[in-house]
């Protein structure tokens, strides 16, 4: 049994229309969900699962969702090669809202360029929500998008971050065509 907390606003996005989300869900993994609509929490009852990595999978999706991820980029986390990982802002710049709002803004980018640019280079998938940053990745560049943000976080300039990331995906391209 696990427990997660989301954001109340984003409960509806996890129960779907007509309880789409929930119950596709609940079929992939034999895992129920228990949400109370009023704190935010969801119970994972992983007691009939079949896969022992079902319970964290689908913790992963549920925190992807309650951070600000669609269901449809969440449900790549059923993948055994898709990962998630959760920079909590404060953890970095403390609780000071209008540091948050910067590193956030860093981040984004002028509308969005920012964070397009590190999505396609890292094949990632990123979701800036409340005083958290997500990521979905793969395991070639898990290390390099987590770095890159941390990169941005601390101050470095957004074309010392795409450099960094150039480089990265060419080692990871040349490392992947010599296992051919």
């Amino acid at each position: 049994m696990r427990y997660v907390r989301i954001p109340r606003d984003r409960i509806g996005v996890l129960i779907g229309h007509k309880g789409e989300v929930k119950e596709e869900i609940e079929r992939k993994t034999k895992i129920k969900l228990k949400i109370d609509s009023n704190s935010g929490e969801v119970q994972i009852d992983d007691s009939n699962a079949e896969d022992p990595l079902a319970s964290l999978k689908v913790e992963n999706i549920v925190v992807a969702i309650g951070r600000g991820f669609s269901p449809e980029h969440a449900f790549r986390l059923f993948d055994d090669d898709s990962y998630f990982i959760l920079f909590d802002l404060r953890d970095y710049v403390g609780r000071k809202e209008s540091h948050i709002r910067r590193v956030k803004g860093r981040i984004i980018g002028r509308e969005g360029r920012t964070k397009r640019i590190l999505e396609n280079m890292t094949d990632s998938i990123i979701s800036v929500y409340g005083h958290t940053v997500a990521v979905i990745t793969s395991i070639e560049f898990m290390e390099a998008i987590r770095t890159a943000i941390e990169m941005l976080i601390n101050g470095s300039k957004h074309g010392t971050v795409y450099k960094y990331l150039q480089r990265k995906r060419r080692e990871i391209e040349f490392e992947s065509m010599g296992n051919w």
